[in-house]
């Protein structure tokens, strides 16, 4: 029950008045329920989660890797895991994913930089898992790959990224280029599917 008290009449103004204390609902307001809104708000920040989670473990995984790589197969010759279909063969790769642009590092090292701000700051809209996994796969791998920019020969912004993994027909490629290719792949297939980045079906 809403409790109501008096309010005295004013000197030359409105008319004494009973007054409800009772503070109106978000529903009467015309707002938003509360609850709602914390939920999804719940739902955005576990999504976020996710996100950041994937690329943690691509960018994990992929370091590592490239870290064995270097011990293990530079300077040797390719190592057969699969007969011809799957081999580890080691190659430092100044261009982008699979060996494109050799001659412009700087470049793809400015639009890595770029993605991660992008995804970083698209992810705040997020409502789908589906989108909260390709985006993190793709963070990762954006990342793995930009810190071989950054730390790796011949120099800060221009390092030449560690490639091993070879396919036949195929340019050689590492982790971080999988999880990009397998995270648009994805992204692909929510679009045809019709899956939005905030959860709703086009």
């Amino acid at each position: 029950m809403p409790a109501w008290r008096f309010v005295p009449e004013a000197s030359g103004h409105v008319p004494s008045a009973l007054v409800s204390d009772a503070v109106p609902t978000d529903a009467e307001a015309g707002g938003e329920p509360s609850t709602d809104i914390a939920i999804a708000h719940a739902g955005n920040r576990r999504l976020v989660r996710v996100t950041f989670s994937v690329a943690a473990a691509v960018v994990l995984v992929d370091q590592v890797t490239k870290f064995l790589a270097v011990r293990y197969l530079e300077g040797q010759p390719p190592v057969e895991v699969l007969g011809s279909w799957v081999r580890l063969l080691f190659l430092r790769n100044p261009g982008a994913a699979f060996s494109i642009g050799t001659g412009v590092t700087f470049i793809f090292t400015a639009i890595a930089v770029a993605v991660i701000v992008v995804i970083v700051r698209t992810s705040r809209k997020l409502g789908s898992l589906g989108w909260a996994i390709a985006l993190g796969g793709l963070l990762g791998g954006a990342i793995g790959n930009l810190l071989d920019r950054i730390l790796r020969d011949p120099g800060f912004l221009q390092g030449h990224v560690v490639d091993f993994i070879a396919l036949p027909n195929f340019a050689v490629f590492n982790i971080a280029d999988a999880s990009i290719v397998c995270s648009a792949i994805l992204m692909v297939l929510l679009s045809v599917r019709g899956v939005e980045l905030g959860g709703a079906r086009a």
